[in-house]
């Protein structure tokens, strides 16, 4: 293998889930040197990849379908607050996780639906019959938050999202 190719694989393993375009500005290399890398490693069972809301993820080998969709998810950083917040207080209603994070309620809305969708959390009815958000798998997913930390432009990005939505959904009511 040669040295562009190991140091790819490299960064893929030591960030799984990484997606293409990060992995290009952390790399240094030119998106088409990282394509045809990650294509021979593809070819021989090096790295696998999964394609999660736009956006094209690389991971070693041994993480499985779940471990794979929770980390495209984990790596940005509205979705990991969620996470974070039902694990560490328990299940609780989405508008007071909204407010705890101060995110727009469509943002948690969109996030906690995808977070759902990959089983990270799950939506619950508490004894009123109202509804809860709460860890799906607690035990692996704090596991994988520990491999996951996002990058100052991811949290930037984030932040903006956030902003806009904050300012389309208007003042939060109280």
């Amino acid at each position: 293998m040669n040295e562009t190719r190991q140091h790819i694989r490299t960064h893929v393993y030591r960030r799984p889930g990484i997606h293409f375009n990060r992995l290009v500005r952390e790399s240094g290399y030119a998106p088409g040197q990282v394509q045809y890398h990650l294509r021979r490693l593809g070819d021989t069972d090096d790295v696998v990849d999964g394609q999660f809301y736009g956006r094209t993820h690389y991971y070693p080998p041994e993480y499985d379908d779940w471990e794979r969709g929770a980390l495209a998810l984990l790596r940005r950083e509205t979705a990991r607050e969620i996470t974070l917040y039902v694990l560490e207080e328990g299940p609780a209603r989405p508008g007071e996780v909204a407010d705890a994070l101060g995110i727009a309620r469509s943002t948690l809305s969109w996030q906690a639906a995808r977070l759902v969708e990959c089983e990270v959390i799950e939506k619950r009815r508490d004894e009123h019959a109202r509804m809860q958000l709460a860890p799906a798998h607690p035990e692996r997913t704090g596991a994988l938050l520990s491999r996951t930390a996002p990058s100052f432009p991811d949290r930037l990005v984030d932040r903006f999202v956030a902003l806009v939505d904050g300012v389309l959904d208007g003042p939060v009511e109280r």
